[in-house]
């Protein structure tokens, strides 16, 4: 991660920027080495007694796993939650580049454990932008210290009465916390139908009192949770409002604006979710070369051990665990890089760089999203194999990793949602200029590699022209096709994510490989990091981003075979 941060993210930049000063390499250093320490000493024992003892409901109430309300306490005193929220409403106000990091390894600890914060984020990014003064006095300053916490449920100086259901409530209910603050999209009497008619409430579980206090219960319950394939210890809540008389809720920003509103939490949360694939993907990895280095099994096939030995002397097997470490890396590249347009775009001292990186880092985050979480379903099921038939066996502990992954490709927007909002906002709304942008940075990364001369770097530089290439043909095929042939465009969006993420992600790993380069030329010592580092980009290049020119093919040449099926003959 601070490999990441350094060459890749470039933190020393981000702390040259207004408000950033004292974030530098040195700062996450100290941050990322004590939430290291929290996760794995408090978080990470949890993970598995949660999974076999879930969040269960009772009349109305949700009791979290064992441990995890002491963990959350333990969590909120701690900082974590404000980490990169303003320090005017009590955070830290760090950058996104070590609040990612800080997530991933909280999210690697207990996925179901930091959805609880995760949402909370949302909440709080969306009343920084769009509350009142009143509501971000009224619910900020506890949201940020995680005394309460927030949800989503997809001077205003008047309340409504909100009524009606809402499903899939991520921590909708539960022991926690002192309060909950659900966000809830409603229809106000009269508004325009569709879209445009959706407002969006503050609705907390319990009343405030004008000095801060907790007043009366509000008329908000938890009638249900959901029995899930993973993330069993989440509760996952159905909520009723108004049984009652209504329950009491306050406007956020202007009527019928809470679809806009909404979509502030929504790529918070997006970002957030792929980075919860990069964890999980990392934990399944880490357990999986556990387990090849204790499992013996066979000679190995080139007689270096004359008995039988530890599986992760196989070839295949050291197969599997490079793409599973590949995989990881390059979405861990791809993500700090990612973060770290983002804290230029808001803090960059001038106006177009602040531009010029927000597009950057809305063209990526669907990219994060979508190509982490897939990615984190081919790792955690080779997580699975590694293990042989213990991996399907739950009390080995792998299959967790692999069910739990599964919703990753689902909530926050399916990858066919992230995909669309790629080909259509991010893609064909300006002719593909940011994602040409970035290809032509990816022909001076390719440059530099040619200068190196070794053979890796020419086999990597290589790979890295023919996808660059196939990428380009492909942003140039969804320009010309969306209008004209929208069919066949958005045939291949899903597919076109899926090339767009693998082409950033090995990018980002070429860099990485000049960088361990230079670090080994510059004396550094830690020579055993940097050849892995080199390794693994070579790797990527040869059997993940050699994949791009097929993907290329089927896209531009493979739509019209996608919808030639008569639908009655499914």
């Amino acid at each position: 991660m601070l490999f990441n941060m350094q060459h890749l993210a470039q933190i020393e930049q981000i702390a040259s920027m207004p408000g950033f000063e004292d974030a530098g390499l040195e700062t996450a250093q100290a941050v990322l080495e004590e939430c290291a320490r929290f996760n794995q000493d408090v978080v990470a024992p949890l993970n598995w007694e949660s999974d076999k003892h879930p969040s269960h409901w009772k009349e109305g109430h949700v009791m979290t796993s064992p441990g995890f309300k002491q963990a959350y306490k333990q969590y909120a005193e701690g900082g974590w939650q404000g980490l990169q929220h303003p320090a005017d409403f009590g955070g830290q106000g760090l950058p996104k580049t070590i609040g990612a990091a800080c997530g991933e390894m909280l999210n690697a600890a207990s996925l179901s454990f930091a959805l609880c914060p995760l949402l909370t984020d949302g909440a709080i990014e969306a009343l920084l932008t769009a509350g009142s003064d009143s509501l971000k006095a009224t619910y900020l300053d506890k949201l940020v210290s995680g005394e309460w916490t927030g949800t989503m449920n997809l001077t205003e100086p008047h309340t409504y009465k909100v009524f009606g259901t809402k499903i899939y409530i991520t921590y909708g209910e539960h022991d926690m916390a002192d309060n909950i603050v659900h966000l809830v999209l409603a229809r106000v009497t009269g508004a325009p139908e569709g879209i445009k008619g959706i407002s969006l409430f503050v609705v907390p579980k319990f009343l405030v009192n004008t000095d801060g206090s907790l007043g009366a219960r509000n008329d908000v319950h938890c009638v249900s949770i959901e029995h899930k394939l993973g993330i069993k210890a989440s509760p996952t809540a159905v909520l009723q409002y108004g049984d009652h008389g209504g329950a009491t809720g306050f406007l956020v920003g202007q009527e019928n604006r809470g679809l806009e509103y909404m979509f502030i939490m929504m790529n918070a949360a997006r970002y957030a979710v792929g980075v919860q694939g990069i964890a999980i993907a990392d934990r399944a990895y880490q357990k999986a070369v556990q387990y090849a280095r204790d499992r013996v099994q066979s000679r190995p096939v080139d007689g270096s051990v004359k008995a039988a030995a530890p599986i992760i002397h196989h070839p295949d097997v050291r197969r599997m665990l490079m793409t599973m470490r590949a995989y990881t890396e390059g979405c861990r590249a791809m993500a700090s890089v990612a973060a770290a347009a983002y804290d230029a775009a808001h803090h960059h001292p001038d106006a177009d760089a602040r531009q010029q990186n927000l597009a950057v880092y809305e063209f990526l985050v669907p990219l994060v999203k979508g190509y982490s979480t897939e990615m984190s379903l081919e790792v955690t099921s080779l997580g699975v194999q590694v293990h042989g038939g213990m991996g399907f066996i739950e009390e080995t502990g792998a299959a967790q990793y692999y069910r739990d992954a599964k919703i990753l490709t689902i909530y926050e927007g399916t990858t066919a949602i992230q995909a669309n909002d790629l080909v259509g906002r991010k893609t064909v709304r300006d002719g593909g200029q940011t994602p040409k942008a970035l290809a032509a940075q990816m022909q001076s990364t390719q440059a530099d590699l040619l200068k190196l001369g070794s053979a890796d770097a020419q086999a990597i530089a290589h790979r890295l022209s023919a996808a660059r290439e196939a990428l380009l043909d492909v942003v140039n095929f969804m320009v010309d096709s969306a209008s004209s042939n929208p069919n066949a465009a958005y045939a291949g969006s899903v597919p076109y994510l899926m090339l767009a993420g693998n082409v950033v992600s090995g990018w980002q790993l070429a860099r990485s490989f000049l960088a361990a380069h230079q670090a080994m030329a510059d004396g550094d010592t830690d020579t055993a990091f940097l050849q892995a580092k080199m390794v693994t980009a070579r790797f990527y290049a040869d059997h993940i981003l050699s994949k791009a020119p097929a993907a290329r093919d089927a896209i531009v040449q493979g739509a019209q075979s996608v919808t030639a099926m008569a639908l009655d003959a499914f």
